[in-house]
C-alpha cells in the first residue's frame, strides 16, 4: 500500500465528533464525486461513485451518524484483469436526500438552489473545524501524496478553478504555502515543502501518517547532513592535497634552477621539511619548526616560496 493510501485509510476512519463537521465534510465529498438525479422531476436522487473503498465506506458511515440513513455499498468491477472497481453508494429516499442538499446548503427548504453541486456554500466553512473536515475531505476524494522517500509532493486535483482557488484560500487559511498549478484541463491545488505537508497532516488529524513523515524527514536529514559533512570533509582533502602538490612543485623548481642558497633560512627550513612531509598540515608543518609556528605563519612562508618561484619562471 502506497504512503498516499495509508493516509486515506486513516483518514476514513476518523470521524468528527461535531455534527457540522461531518455535513461539511460530506459536502466537500458530494462536491467532487457526488450526483444528483431527478425521478420524475420532483424526486431526486443522490448518489457518489468512487474508485476508492475508503471514501465509500467513509460517506455510508457519515450518512449513518448524521442523518440516521441507511443505505448500501454496490461495487462494480470494471477491469478484471487490473482488479479495478467502482464504489457506489446511493441514497434513493426523497425526503432523505432533501434533508442532506439543505444541510449542505445547496437547496433551501423550499426546494430553491443556493449553489451549483461543484460549488461548496462558504456557510459550511465559517469554522476552523469544518474547515479542516473540507481539507480531509477533499484529500480523500481528489488527493494524493508522493512516497516521502522520494520526496514531498502534496496536491489536489479540482475540475474548476473556483474549486482550487477556494481549497487554496483554506489552506492559506492555516498558513500552509499551497499553490495552483494547471495540469491539462485540471487545476492542481499543490504543496511541496515537508513543514507544510507535516501541517496539512496536522490539519487532518492524521496523527499517525504524520508520526511516519516526520520519522522519514528526521532520517532524511540525518542522510542529508552526513552527506553534506562528507562532501565537505573530502572538497577539503582535495583543496588540501592540490595546495600540498603544488607548494612541492615550486618548492623543487627553486631547487633545481638555483637552489636553496639564495633563500632566507626561515624559507629554505619550511622547504626542506616540506620535502620531508608531503602529507603534512599546515599546523602539523608548524609544530616541527623550532621554534614552532601557527598556521598562518606556515601559509606566510610557503605562498613566498611559491611568488619566488612564479619569478623565476619568468
Amino acid at each position: 500500500m502506497s504512503f498516499s493510501s495509508e493516509v486515506k485509510e486513516e483518514l476514513s476512519k476518523q470521524i468528527s465528533q461535531a455534527r457540522h463537521c461531518q455535513i461539511a465534510e460530506m459536502a466537500v465529498m458530494i462536491q467532487y464525486c457526488g450526483n444528483i438525479t431527478w425521478k420524475d422531476q420532483e424526486k431526486p436522487e443522490l448518489s457518489i461513485r468512487t474508485e476508492n473503498a475508503a471514501v465509500s465506506r467513509k460517506y455510508f458511515t457519515l450518512l449513518k451518524k448524521t442523518f440516521n440513513i441507511n443505505t448500501d455499498v454496490v461495487e462494480t468491477t470494471i477491469n478484471e484483469t487490473a482488479g479495478a472497481k467502482i464504489y457506489t453508494v446511493q441514497v434513493k429516499e426523497s425526503e432523505d436526500v432533501m434533508r442532506i442538499l439543505q444541510a449542505i446548503k445547496l437547496f433551501r427548504e423550499d426546494g430553491v438552489m443556493l449553489t451549483p453541486i461543484s460549488v461548496l456554500n462558504p456557510l459550511l466553512i465559517k469554522n476552523a473545524c469544518c474547515r479542516r473536515a473540507v481539507i480531509r475531505g477533499a484529500f480523500l476524494v481528489i488527493g494524493s501524496m508522493s512516497d516521502p522517500n522520494k520526496g514531498y509532493h502534496y496536491e489536489l486535483v479540482c475540475s474548476t478553478q473556483v474549486q482550487a482557488q477556494q481549497l487554496k484560500d483554506i489552506m492559506i487559511g492555516f498558513d500552509v504555502d499551497a499553490k495552483i498549478v494547471i495540469r491539462k484541463k485540471y487545476y492542481v491545488v499543490y504543496v511541496k515543502e515537508g513543514a507544510g505537508i507535516v501541517e496539512l497532516l496536522n490539519i487532518m488529524e492524521a496523527h499517525v501518517s504524520l508520526m511516519k513523515l516526520e520519522n522519514l524527514r528526521i532520517i532524511r536529514e540525518m542522510r542529508n547532513t552526513i552527506n553534506r559533512r562528507v562532501n565537505c570533509e573530502a572538497a577539503n582533502i582535495t583543496k588540501t592535497v592540490n595546495a600540498a602538490s603544488k607548494q612541492i612543485e615550486d618548492i623543487l623548481y627553486i631547487k633545481d634552477t638555483v637552489g636553496f642558497g639564495q633563500l632566507q633560512p626561515n624559507l629554505r627550513e619550511i622547504a626542506e621539511i616540506r620535502l620531508e612531509y608531503p602529507d603534512a598540515t599546515l599546523k602539523e608543518l608548524g609544530q616541527l619548526l623550532e621554534p614552532t609556528v601557527g598556521k598562518s605563519g606556515v601559509n606566510h612562508r610557503l605562498r613566498k616560496l611559491s611568488e619566488f618561484a612564479d619569478s623565476l619562471k619568468r
